[in-house]
């Protein structure tokens, strides 16, 4: 397509040519080469690739129905028409996770311009700075981290390319509410956002017709806002960007971003979840390119669940005092703009006792901070989360707090990891009965494995299986 679009242009000012004097002709063939017209983008599924590399598949919520599957480490290639005006290379992608992300590495002409770290399994553009001179460029997208278990397979899907102008400006955001002050409800008056290319919308819309009753469960979850979740799986060099690309989404939607900080060295204590940066000098700077994507953007992070409830579980107590330091500078750091509103994680009912937990919180700046989070990834009630919440509160001197109502509506199971039975929790409210509980939200992507345990896949991968049945048992 691309190589088409040049061969017109140019026939076109070769035709305005013989109507003109030689002198007029030249001119207008340079004028026409100079700043070619504007060309559509680069489809993925058009793009060469090697046969057991991949294959285009069909997807509604692509740009043009469609997209290409990399299944193996390959390289897709296609020829696209830049001009001089062009600033950025723009590629739209989404991963398959399997103990980690898919990585692409998009190169022009043979050169490099850049990668990126697909932590999203929902569609999401990746932008590559750049200028080059006008016409047709080789473009090309490479997959080299390929990985494949018993029970998941890592890929990479892309959409399109396309290319940013500088002469362009880039869209203005739709307006949104001033951010409230730090003293006031974040949430007050807010909306969430809902991802229309989400895990749950594709999979409910790919069993539509031969599965409604799955689709309608799956669509009780593609219909609720969730947190969008940041982890060491994305390198601090390009954290700042898709951070803001994130942010910069949800806010023209006019929504409010609820995102979660969760790379912690040592996360998880070795379990399903293990993994953070490597030590606290790169985490201080992991937070750092945090706070800048978000850049003084309303926005709300909770703070690395777990981190405080399980530390007793896998580090000592030198080390638990250094946890607690770290993720105080992490507060400091994120709550410096005051449209940030910072709830650190603080486990849930049943686990840490509250005076101890209480004591835990101030030691990491829970003072720096909104408030704390509560029941994170879990399935406590309701009831039971308030009165563990209203606890803390009064002995932090009337802290306020957020719940994650995610999985909650049937309580807990016999096991905190994909337990059987439960069902969705309220939705996004905040009438939560609580003066100082700021609102219900799902916290946890309803549908998204804890671990590979009871059947399930890798932790965070969406399980389709146990997401219809969160739906069949929601609370509402």
């Amino acid at each position: 397509m691309p190589r088409v679009l040049l061969v017109t242009a140019l026939s076109t000012a070769f035709a305005v040519g013989a109507m003109l004097s030689p002198a007029a002709a030249s001119a207008a063939l340079e004028r026409g080469t100079r700043r070619p017209a504007p060309v559509g983008p680069l489809e993925a599924e058009t793009m060469s690739l090697q046969a057991d590399a991949g294959r285009s598949f069909s997807d509604s919520a692509a740009s043009a129905g469609a997209g290409l599957l990399l299944w193996g480490n390959g390289t897709a290639a296609g020829s696209y028409f830049l001009g001089g005006s062009v600033s950025h290379l723009v590629l739209r992608a989404r991963g398959d996770q399997c103990a980690g992300s898919p990585t692409l590495q998009v190169s022009v002409d043979g050169r490099e311009v850049g990668s990126a770290t697909v932590t999203s399994t929902d569609w999401q553009d990746y932008s590559f700075p750049g200028s080059w001179p006008d016409g047709a460029h080789r473009v090309a997208v490479s997959f080299a981290n390929d990985l494949r278990t018993s029970t998941c397979d890592r890929n990479l899907r892309v959409d399109v390319v396309s290319a940013r102008h500088a002469s362009l400006p880039a869209p203005a955001p739709a307006p949104v509410p001033v951010p409230e002050p730090v003293s006031g409800n974040p949430f007050a008056g807010a909306r969430g956002y809902v991802d229309p290319a989400s895990s749950a919308r594709r999979a409910a819309d790919a069993r539509r017709s031969w599965d409604p009753a799955g689709a309608a469960a799956l669509d009780k979850i593609a219909s609720g806002p969730s947190a969008t979740w940041f982890g060491d799986w994305i390198p601090a060099s390009t954290l700042a960007s898709q951070v803001s690309a994130r942010v910069g989404t949800e806010t023209s939607a006019g929504a409010l971003p609820v995102l979660v900080a969760y790379a912690i060295p040592h996360r998880d204590c070795g379990l399903y979840s293990a993994g953070g940066v490597a030590d606290a000098g790169a985490y201080r700077e992991w937070i750092r390119q945090l706070a800048a994507g978000i850049a003084g953007r309303r926005a709300v992070v909770v703070l690395e669940p777990d981190a405080l409830a399980q530390m007793q579980d896998c580090l000592s107590p030198a080390d638990q005092q250094a946890r607690m330091a770290l993720l105080a500078e992490a507060v400091g750091i994120l709550a410096a703009s005051p449209a940030t509103a910072v709830y650190l994680d603080a486990g849930g009912p049943g686990w840490i006792a509250a005076d101890v937990m209480a004591a835990r919180l101030r030691s990491a700046g829970v003072t720096q901070a909104r408030g704390f989070s509560l029941n994170v990834s879990n399935f406590a009630t309701d009831a039971s989360t308030l009165a563990y919440g209203e606890d803390l509160s009064t002995r932090l001197g009337g802290k306020t707090f957020l719940v994650d109502t995610s999985r909650n509506g049937r309580g807990p199971g016999d096991t905190w990891c994909n337990p059987t039975g439960r069902g969705l929790g309220q939705r996004f409210t905040t009438a939560t009965g609580s003066a100082r509980a700021d609102a219900f939200t799902w916290i946890k992507r309803p549908g998204e494995s804890d671990g590979t345990c009871n059947g399930g896949p890798t932790a965070g991968t969406f399980w389709t299986d146990y997401a219809i049945g969160l739906g069949q048992r929601a609370s509402f």
